[in-house]
């Protein structure tokens, strides 16, 4: 063999090396992430997500690809977002912004391993089997959002004794509408107090139901825990203050926009939780032996400024259990 010949052989043959090895490596896994909210909406949430599949050893465009859905609080768009996700063939599902994200999946399938957060109770819903053993493709996180409605009256009522009537605001398209109905009616009873339920699941709707509490003479308002409302906050916490009406919410996040006060779970908490669990069915865990996890951390929120300008005096036993004040 001449040396040119044999020069070439060896060169040829060492740059089929790289190609030959690339060819054996696994694909990137993808991530589905679907959400009936928008990323503006629950922006500092997406980033605890990142940290818990941080946590688990993933980093998003290193050794793990993310594809995002939003459904921007369109609910009828889920289903069709969800079978685009199962048609790319991701590896796992995140479905969060409430629990019509996690039906949509089930729906769609029932093979791909589902890592939901919701506010319901995911056995109730018929998500899993149980909150120990799942059971089935589907394991997550509730962050105890229906749970905690009757705290919520309470500390409102604490605030406002006097207080005539209690307004809900409920968005009637979530699929725990009936419980998101029930469990005011429950806690107002349990106070005595009377209760007006207003629905809203339209920005128009908005507008109509604030109208109707300002006709009927509300004298508190309790905002329960739903996407579509969640990225209303802003403008809810502004028509609170407009019409000087004491309200109570279920996150944080609606007190750090100018809101009375929130009662709630960590929503950066639970989230943070679906991506440890992503990261763990990554790493070949299954969801049917993952429990669902309850989101413990629950905070209340004063925001003492909002209180001066409603011309309300804070009870120092409300003062005093509150985990964070904002003045």
């Amino acid at each position: 063999m001449r040396r040119r010949d044999f020069i070439k052989g060896i060169v040829g043959s060492a740059a089929a090396w790289p190609l030959a090895a690339r060819a054996q490596q696994p694909a990137m896994p993808v991530v589905g992430f679907l959400s009936g909210s928008s990323l503006k909406s629950v922006s500092n949430e997406i980033t605890a997500f990142q940290d818990g599949l941080k946590e688990a050893g993933f980093l998003d465009g290193r050794n793990v690809r993310i594809e995002y859905r939003w459904a921007e609080q369109h609910y009828d768009q889920l289903p069709a977002l969800a079978n685009e996700l199962v048609a790319h063939r991701v590896a796992v599902i995140a479905a969060t912004g409430g629990t019509a994200s996690v039906l949509a999946f089930k729906a769609a399938t029932s093979t791909i391993p589902i890592v939901f957060v919701t506010g319901g109770d995911p056995v109730q819903q018929g998500i899993v089997a149980s909150l120990n053993q799942p059971g089935g493709n589907a394991t997550g996180v509730s962050w105890l959002g229906n749970m905690l409605q009757s705290k919520q009256f309470e500390t409102l009522h604490e605030l406002v004794p006097n207080a005539a009537l209690f307004a809900a605001l409920v968005n009637p398209d979530n699929p725990n509408f009936e419980t998101d109905v029930r469990s005011p009616h429950t806690a107002a009873d349990a106070l005595g107090q009377k209760l007006l339920v207003v629905k809203a699941k339209g920005e128009n709707d908005i507008g109509v139901g604030f109208a109707t509490i300002v006709q009927e003479n509300v004298g508190g308002l309790v905002v329960i825990g739903d996407p579509f409302l969640i990225s209303q906050r802003e403008r809810l916490v502004a028509l609170a203050a407009l019409h000087a009406l004491p309200a109570i919410y279920p996150l944080r996040e609606y007190a750090v926009a100018g809101g009375l006060m929130s009662y709630g779970a960590s929503l950066s908490a639970a989230y943070r939780q679906v991506g440890v669990y992503v990261g763990r069915i990554l790493n070949s865990d299954k969801p049917a032996n993952l429990p669902v996890q309850q989101s413990t951390k629950v905070e209340l929120v004063l925001n003492l400024k909002t209180a001066k300008a409603l011309g309300l005096i804070v009870p120092l036993s409300l003062l005093n259990r509150a985990d964070e004040v904002i003045e």
